[in-house]
């Protein structure tokens, strides 16, 4: 099995850009960054020095129900995104994520979700993606919970 790594969809990213609110009808609020730990969830990289960025609530979820997070978010306020990729994200830099699988209604499957190395990522989300029950991983960041990129078969 091939896993590719996904952003925010486009069709999400556009309408964040375009109406400027966030999953609470919130605006966003647009920062600079200083080069350092701002991960950008539509290109899946670091946002660079100097370049304005957007911090926005946002639910990476089609529904709702009780599964469905909701937390804080970041995006170039100018990039082009990119497209899924079987490589490791550039925006996985901490030492640890938390990876969990998520069944077809969008609900945690307990027993999935551990803090995994970022080394470790790729093989357990492919591991777990080949249970029938699985049909996507979420990466989020182990010290914040923070969302970072969805993982699914290709």
């Amino acid at each position: 099995m091939t896993i590719h790594f996904h952003p925010l969809p486009a069709d999400h990213i556009a309408a964040i850009r375009g109406t400027r609110t966030d999953a609470y009808g919130n605006a966003v609020e647009v920062a600079i960054s200083d080069g350092d730990g701002i991960p950008c969830r539509a290109c899946l990289k670091v946002t660079p020095d100097g370049a304005p960025f957007l911090i926005l609530a946002h639910r990476p979820f089609e529904g709702q129900n009780a599964y469905t997070e909701t937390g804080p978010i970041f995006l170039c306020e100018d990039c082009s995104g990119t497209t899924p990729s079987s490589t490791l994200p550039d925006i996985l830099t901490a030492p640890t994520y938390i990876v969990r699988g998520y069944s077809a209604d969008e609900r945690i499957v307990y027993g999935t979700g551990q803090v995994t190395p970022t080394a470790d990522i790729a093989a357990y989300a492919e591991s777990l993606l080949a249970r029938e029950d699985i049909a996507f991983v979420d990466v989020r960041s182990a010290s914040n919970n923070c969302f970072l990129c969805r993982v699914k078969p290709q």
